[in-house]
C-alpha cells in the first residue's frame, strides 16, 4: 500500500524520514495541482493530506471524499496541531455515534 503526503515543508519532511514521499504546497494553485497528481496516480493508495491544505481547497476535498474511490483520503492536523473550529477524529466518531463521555 503506497502512502503519500500533501503539506507543509516541516510535516512533509518528517513523513519522508520514515519513507513516506510527498509535496509541500504553500499556495491554492500548488494544492490543487499537488493535489490532482496523487489523486490520479495509480501508485497511491492512500493520501494524507494536512488541515491546512485541506482548507485550501475545501471543494476537491469534499467531492474526492464522497466520490468512493482510491486513493484514500486521510485528512491529519498539521505541525501545530488543529485549526480553530475543526473537529478531530475522535470527536467526529462521537458525534457520528452518540457517545459522550
Amino acid at each position: 500500500m503506497a502512502f503519500y503526503i500533501i503539506g507543509g515543508e516541516e510535516l512533509v519532511i518528517g513523513f519522508r524520514f520514515v519513507g513516506v514521499p510527498g509535496t509541500v504546497v504553500e499556495t491554492v494553485d500548488e494544492a490543487r495541482k499537488a493535489f490532482q497528481a496523487a489523486t490520479t496516480s495509480p501508485e497511491v493508495m492512500v493520501l494524507i493530506i494536512s488541515e491546512q491544505v485541506s482548507a485550501m481547497i475545501p471543494r476537491e476535498v469534499m467531492d474526492w471524499q464522497m466520490s468512493g474511490t482510491y486513493p484514500l483520503l486521510v485528512e491529519i492536523p498539521g505541525i501545530t496541531g488543529h485549526m480553530d473550529g475543526r473537529a478531530s477524529l475522535i470527536d467526529s466518531i462521537r458525534e457520528a455515534v452518540g457517545l459522550h463521555v
